[in-house]
């Protein structure tokens, strides 16, 4: 395995770490930040996992059709649901995947990042599975709030006193939760996001409570512990049974946060979060649901609300609506992070990314993406009008990104570790054959609603390809067409062209040819600084990027220094800020007589481009559309100069 490099705080970190400060024992410190990010790790990281007993058992026994005495269905499910909480979350995810950090971080990108880095050379079949993984995620993205809200809020149905006027505007109450949710980004969760841990902690207690007071309805559930019961299920149900898997998968929709959140937390706070209390509690509920229906048979339609005394049931709802709030934030916050490491890493265009708060890197927003979920999540509500419909939607997205980051760690473990090949296959191969009887069993429910996760995962796929191969052959074009920067130097050391003061940087992605703005700067405006700098800004595989190995210079003549800036792909880039850097390594410059010059595009589509017509043309959409460099690299505004030129795709 590579170096472990602490990642970088979010707000619940920072929080740990404010909190220890001042403190005299070490030891007692030590114990209280644990303490803290565990905390914390139970708020973001298993909102979503978390809100699963609303739903999962419901739906599972919904497309049960048991086979000999009824009993055999609710004992074989609640065994199928804790056997796939033990092999998928605890085995897969805890105990076995979250060694495959990327220096500290986890998830689709993170994984296929290390993956490339672990076979040591560019690989197209792992950049594939990377953007399907994040194409994927999106889609889960989208379903996620609206089916967990609409789960808890669905709970009015049943509601003592105002549940029969509140019934008719469930959808509506749905839909005014998430918009004022989708709304509320811009403004940040720092403020908010200290009380999903104390939020959380106290719906997960609620859950355990509420198991324990039903397991007592029939004790004969506890039988469900046993894996015979699950198997027996499968077996004398037969292609029953493996439709329903598809339903039972609905308990661990949330497992992927586990890995994705990795470097939010650290590994010790989310595996002591999962096993001391997160999994008790989860599997406590589902065996007092089991039993709840083997005692009162009628309470299979809505076995989570059933179970919740008339006394509670409101202060039970409340927190169910707070706890899928705080689920959908979570899977809203990963979006924006994962757009960001996508933006980062090339694979698409630049966009607007905002910090909601000024000293948490973690806490950022995203308008453009904000906007497209908030729309699909409302289309999602439109067409699909309750969560029983909606469930048939829910886990194709998660299940594909599971076999992804399986085939991924496959990568790993034989390049990186340096496992063997039986080593691997042991472990590995049974984990991949899991994950695929998932995926062809949530496949099934294409027809009725499947389609939605998978259609948002293709296209974004298409857009990921068409940018990356846009931007790939632009590139080649470029270069085609350039002028190397070492003739360019020997040129001018002949021909001398104006001289002004100050410092000019011309941003390029290639630092061995002249830039476009440079170029052009010499062919219309004929001058040339006394000081110019070829600035080229790099993606690493690494999550961040140490601040002595941000910025390397190399001088080409007494005229031009190649400066090539270097950032992680959790990081976003401070042109400006690394510039001061510079001084050090002996570049010196005032930042107010810097002029930062800039090539702009204009793309005409082309079919003899390599492209088809349409891809042209979407390409040229996502250029128009992409943010202004200005912004994204945080580059002064008065000090921007763009030069343009046109160029076929």
């Amino acid at each position: 395995m590579g170096d472990h490099v602490p990642a970088r705080p979010t707000s619940t970190v920072a929080s740990a770490t404010t909190a220890l400060n001042g403190e005299s024992d070490p030891a007692q410190s030590s114990r209280r930040g644990f303490a803290a990010l565990t905390l914390g790790a139970v708020g973001v990281v298993f909102g979503d996992i978390g809100t699963s007993p609303l739903y999962a058992l419901r739906e599972a026994l919904a497309h049960s059709r048991p086979v000999g005495p009824p009993h055999i269905a609710v004992l074989g499910v609640v065994s199928l649901i804790l056997w796939t909480l033990t092999l998928i979350v605890t085995v897969k995810y805890v105990a076995f995947l979250m060694r495959a950090d990327n220096r500290g971080e986890g998830g689709p990108v993170a994984l296929m990042a290390l993956a490339q880095r672990a076979l040591g050379r560019p690989s197209s079949l792992l950049f594939l599975l990377g953007i399907v993984g994040v194409s994927l995620f999106y889609g889960d993205g989208m379903i996620t709030p609206a089916f967990s809200v609409l789960s808890a809020v669905e709970g009015l149905k049943s509601a003592p006193m105002l549940g029969h006027l509140l019934s008719p505007y469930v959808l509506a109450i749905a839909a005014g939760i998430l918009v004022g949710l989708f709304l509320a980004q811009a403004r940040g969760t720092q403020s908010v996001a200290t009380f999903f841990g104390p939020i959380m902690s106290v719906w997960f207690i609620a859950l355990a409570a509420l198991g324990i007071f039903h397991i007592k309805d029939d004790l004969s559930i506890l039988r469900a512990v046993s894996p015979y019961w699950a198997v027996r299920f499968l077996v004398e149900n037969g292609f029953v049974g493996f439709v329903i898997l598809g339903s039972v998968f609905l308990a661990v929709t949330g497992a992927e946060a586990l890995y994705a959140d990795m470097g939010h937390f650290g590994k010790a706070p989310i595996r002591a979060a999962w096993i001391f209390l997160v999994f008790p509690c989860l599997a406590i509920n589902y065996l007092g649901q089991g039993a709840l229906v083997l005692h009162h048979p009628h309470a299979r339609l809505n076995p989570f609300f059933e179970m919740v005394p008339h006394f509670a049931y409101w202060p039970v709802l409340v927190l169910a609506t707070a706890a899928a709030v705080i689920a959908s934030q979570a899977v809203i916050s990963g979006t924006f992070s994962l757009t960001r490491q996508a933006v980062q890493l090339g694979l698409v265009p630049r966009l607007e990314i905002k910090r909601t708060s000024e000293t948490q890197s973690g806490q950022i927003f995203v308008p453009t993406v904000n906007g497209i979920m908030i729309v699909g999540v409302l289309l999602l509500l439109g067409i699909f009008q309750n969560s029983h419909r909606l469930a048939s939607a829910y886990g194709v997205a998660v299940t594909g990104t599971m076999f992804i980051s399986t085939l991924l760690a496959w990568v790993v473990a034989r390049y990186l570790w340096k496992w063997g090949w039986w080593r691997a296959a042991a472990l590995l191969a049974p984990l991949a054959f899991m994950d695929a009887v998932f995926l062809s069993s949530n496949l099934l429910k294409i027809v009725e609603g499947a389609w939605v996760p998978l259609a948002c995962g293709t296209g974004s796929v298409i857009v990921m390809w068409t940018w990356s191969r846009g931007v790939r052959i632009l590139t080649d074009k470029t270069r085609a067409d350039s002028l190397p920067l070492t003739d360019l130097c020997e040129m001018l050391s002949r021909r001398a062209p104006f001289r002004t003061t100050g410092t000019a940087v011309f941003l390029t992605a290639n630092p061995d040819v002249a830039p476009i703005a440079l170029m052009h700067n010499l062919k219309h405006n004929k001058v040339l600084h006394e000081r110019n700098v070829i600035l080229t800004i790099d993606t690493a595989e690494t999550p961040y990027v140490k601040d002595e190995d941000r910025v390397r210079i190399e001088p080409i003549n007494d005229d031009f220094k190649r400066v090539i800036m270097t950032y992680g792909f959790m990081e976003s880039p401070n042109v400006p800020k690394s510039l001061t850097k510079c001084r050090a390594l002996g570049l010196k410059f005032d930042i107010m007589s810097t002029s930062f010059f800039m090539g702009r595009r204009s793309i005409v589509p082309d079919v003899r481009s390599g492209m088809p017509l349409w891809q042209d043309h979407l390409f040229i959409f996502l250029m128009k559309n992409a943010a202004n460099p200005t912004d994204f690299f945080n580059i002064p505004p008065g000090r921007a100069v763009e030069l343009g030129t046109q160029v076929t795709v």
